[in-house]
């Protein structure tokens, strides 16, 4: 199946959906990354869909970039010799981890982040509107277990759809939001905020998440089937950097 080339048809960036150049598997854009020649002949990640030039489309993980590497599915999609860097899934997710890092740093100029334990607590157990949390991937796991037993208490069963992003160490979010020691944020529900958790969808999507709904999978930090905070076992989703791929 790899060395048959895509059709005309099946490169078409027009339609409401692109085939995987490595799978064959049609889905909406917003699922795949695309991908252009640069005028150099390098394989250049499009992220934003803006660049000019014939593009080719790649299923949205790590994995699958990987493979499209591997199997030199660039140059044949292309139709060109271009030259593909080794590590081109490593880049991708560093500029899909930057992207969402640019905007959680556009929250905050908003005024919609809060952080520190007592103020988060404080603001989650209340009647502001949520958009979702985020937790550094370094933080003690009680803080993180207590924090879903109050999403938990408030919400009851609908706790699980609200997003929870475990992607991030504490240096990275202290710099996105011009803070010190930042270990748990909520942010309030407005535009921003919602672009904000869409990068976190894609960006554990493309670690290797296996629901794409919400922001992060918490089992990690607050174990499996945790009958102290049920909004935990429902939640299914990204592991933080070196996440392992499923």
């Amino acid at each position: 199946m790899d060395l048959v080339e895509l059709t005309d048809a099946e490169l078409d960036e027009n339609g409401p959906e692109r085939t995987c150049i490595v799978t064959r598997v049609k889905g909406s854009p917003d699922q795949m990354i695309r991908f252009v020649a640069a005028p150099d002949g390098t394989v250049t990640p499009d992220l934003k869909r803006r660049l000019p030039g014939r593009g080719v489309w790649v299923t949205a993980t790590a994995k699958a970039v990987a493979e499209a590497v591997k199997k030199g599915s660039f140059a044949r999609g292309l139709r060109a010799k271009v030259t593909v860097s080794p590590a081109l899934a490593e880049e991708v997710e560093a500029l899909l981890e930057r992207d969402a890092l640019q905007y959680l740093s556009i929250v905050n100029k908003t005024g919609l982040v809060v952080t520190g334990f007592a103020k988060v607590e404080k603001l989650v157990a209340g009647d502001a509107k949520i958009a979702g949390m985020v937790h550094a991937v370094d933080a003690g796991d009680d803080g993180v277990r207590k924090m879903g037993q109050v999403l938990s208490r408030r919400y009851g069963e609908a706790a699980a759809a609200v997003p929870r992003a475990i992607l991030f160490v504490s240096s990275q979010m202290d710099l996105a939001l011009g803070r010190a020691n930042v270990i748990h944020a909520a942010l309030r529900t407005g535009p921003a905020a919602e672009a904000f958790f869409s990068r976190t969808r894609r960006l554990s999507l493309y670690r290797g998440a296996a629901e794409p709904g919400l922001a992060v999978d918490v089992e990690d930090k607050q174990g499996v089937g945790s009958e102290s905070d049920p909004a935990v076992n429902d939640v299914a989703n990204g592991l933080g950097p070196g996440i392992r791929n499923e």
